[in-house]
């Protein structure tokens, strides 16, 4: 009998590349977000050098971010290298990972269940719901695409091996899987879904009496992912390391475990929540911290008592129902913020992994009771097309809104209530927008709903700065270097307030912060010419010009050479003098003061 069109492998595995495509068309007009977006690429100085064999080296050891995913630096210079700092090409790039991840999840499930339609749905619903939107739609979100590739490609890999056990398949394995936590350690977890695998649909775990080469029993298999746990706990500990080392766990310090606990478990019922009714999305949560209700924290017990009571009563009869369900735990494990790294109570992006064992309980359950029900497979495929429809169509609204900053944190802040994250993020949007006004009142916003949040004061520093606010300037700068725990941050933060203590006359105080700057990065140019004109206001000219000239030195920047010109016109070298306000002229045609003084050296010489 001829098999219908639509129930075509090669049809259905073209659709499903191609729905994403359609889906996200419009990504590629979309700017870069000035959330993680900087640190990522347009802000990262390795990055934006493209790919070479230094960078790489860095990619290696770097832990910016506070995570270890060299492969995702690399990705992202592979990117600049091809693209520039153009966004259009890195969206591509997302959009083409999140194709590919669909069709390697349908071909997966196709051969490892031999059902074919039901394992397109699961694709499907993976290609088309809202809450994957912030893994494709965010250029700094590569990690996620590209750690959800390689565990796919690991999990087909398993598959081969299962089939015919050697060493060399089950290497393939092994360094798939490390690939794969090179992108993003939100694969870690990966041991334990194989096991899940072997239960359903491999069906290699039987009783001890049952044993067999093929099916070796649950110890066994254990047994045979111990490399793979060793894979994952070296992976945990180079992300504790590298999370203690940017900073990112200090937010731990400030919420108490129990706290992270009642939300963890709140969270659990929270995304699932979203996933049947996707609205009020956000790129991020606030942490409720210790005003979450007492009634949300118990209902999320309930369900996941519910749940997992139900998927072991049913163990047998549906396997698929205890499978889904314990991947939809443990993947979420490393994302559900007992350990927080931030201040999101939760965040769309973290259910790309965990929700592919929620839809296959929702399709093959759905499959079972309408075989059960003896519906017709026209109903079946209506109520299919209408789900997918609907949810295509929320994802195409909710694309809509990453079209640039101003318009994601608008939409944070509309369905979100004392979002400090959102409410920053839209005043520096507004910043780059050129209207710094209408700034001021988000950044207030922003450090009086999120007091710890250093990025919100300071920008509230710039802006009270660049108003001649300076004695309020001070204290947000300080306030910024009290809770900041990025070091890039912090240089950053120390340059600003030691040319504010500048226009203060404290000279000392400058010099200390510029000096502190530069013990972190030597090489922060602005802050070598800060210190520079604070040793020449000082008299101190021999440090003056070491400093000065070796920020010229650095590269291109016109008021080190000027600086330099008065400080070695200080030390009676006319000549040097001149030629360093000749290179600050050249650079800065406009800067007239060097030309003033480049008049007054010619007048001298003559």
């Amino acid at each position: 009998m001829r098999r219908p069109l639509l129930e075509s492998p090669a049809l259905l595995s073209l659709i499903l590349f191609l729905v994403p495509l359609i889906l996200y068309g419009s990504t590629p007009h979309n700017a870069f977000i000035n959330y993680d977006d900087p640190a990522y690429v347009t802000a990262n100085a390795h990055v934006l050098k493209g790919l070479s064999w230094s960078n790489a080296r860095w990619a290696l050891t770097a832990t910016v971010e506070a995570n270890w995913f060299p492969l995702t630096w690399i990705s992202h210079m592979t990117d600049v290298q091809f693209f520039g700092t153009n966004p259009s090409g890195h969206h591509v790039v997302n959009v083409l990972l999140h194709a590919t991840n669909v069709l390697l999840l349908f071909l997966i499930l196709w051969k490892s269940t031999k059902k074919l339609l039901r394992s397109a749905m699961v694709a499907a619903l993976v290609a088309v719901h809202p809450l994957t939107v912030e893994c494709v739609a965010w250029i700094a979100e590569r990690k996620s695409l590209l750690s959800m590739l390689f565990l796919l490609l690991a999990l087909a890999a398993y598959g081969w091996y299962v089939k015919r056990r050697s060493l060399a398949r089950y290497f393939l394995v092994l360094a798939l899987f490390g690939v794969g936590l090179a992108a993003k350690p939100m694969v870690v977890t990966l041991p334990l879904l194989l096991l899940l695998w072997d239960y359903w649909p491999l069906d290699r775990v039987v009783a001890d009496s049952e044993c067999s080469a093929d099916r070796p029993g649950f110890g066994r298999l254990v047994t045979e992912k111990l490399p793979l746990l060793a894979l994952s706990a070296a992976s945990s500990w180079v992300t504790l390391y590298a999370q203690h080392a940017g900073g990112a766990l200090g937010s731990a310090d400030l919420l108490p475990l129990t706290c992270r606990i009642n939300n963890a478990v709140y969270s659990y019922l929270a995304y699932v929540g979203k996933g049947l009714w996707p609205s009020g999305l956000a790129v991020f949560y606030p942490h409720p911290e210790y005003t979450l209700a007492s009634w949300k924290v118990v209902a999320g017990a309930l369900f996941l008592f519910t749940g997992t009571a139900l998927s072991w009563r049913y163990r047998n009869s549906h396997r698929y129902l205890l499978v889904g369900w314990f991947w939809y735990l443990i993947a979420m494990i490393p994302m559900v913020g007992i350990i927080q790294v931030g201040r999101q109570a939760m965040a769309d992006r973290y259910a790309y992994l965990p929700f592919v064992g929620l839809f296959l309980v929702a399709v093959w359950g759905c499959a079972d009771l309408f075989d059960f029900l003896r519906l017709p497979k026209l109903a079946a495929a209506g109520v299919a097309a209408f789900v997918l429809t609907a949810l295509a169509s929320v994802t195409l609204v909710q694309v809509g809104y990453w079209h640039d900053s101003y318009t994601l944190f608008s939409h944070g802040l509309a369905v979100t209530t004392r979002n400090g994250v959102a409410e920053d993020n839209l005043g520096a949007a507004l910043v780059q927008m050129g209207k710094p006004d209408l700034a001021m009142e988000h950044f207030e916003s922003a450090v009086q709903f999120t007091p710890h949040l250093a990025t919100a004061h300071y920008n509230l520093g710039v802006l009270k700065q660049q108003q001649n606010h300076l004695e309020t300037a001070q204290h947000e700068y300080e306030l910024a270097l009290q809770f900041s725990a990025d070091q890039l941050e912090i240089v950053q933060i120390r340059g600003n307030l030691g040319f504010l203590l500048m226009e203060l006359n404290n000279l000392s105080g400058a010099s200390e912060q510029f000096s502190a700057a530069l013990r972190v990065n030597p090489d922060k140019q602005n802050c070598i010419v800060g210190r520079g004109i604070v040793e020449y206001r000082q008299g101190k000219l021999d440090s003056a010009v070491t400093d000065l000239a070796r920020a010229a030195r650095l590269a291109p920047f016109a008021p080190a050479n000027f600086w330099l010109g008065k400080a070695l016109e200080e030390q009676k070298q006319p000549r040097a003098a001149a030629a360093a306000y000749e290179e600050a002229l050249r650079l800065a045609p406009g800067l007239t003061e060097a030309q003033q003084r480049l008049d007054v050296l010619h007048g001298i010489r003559q």
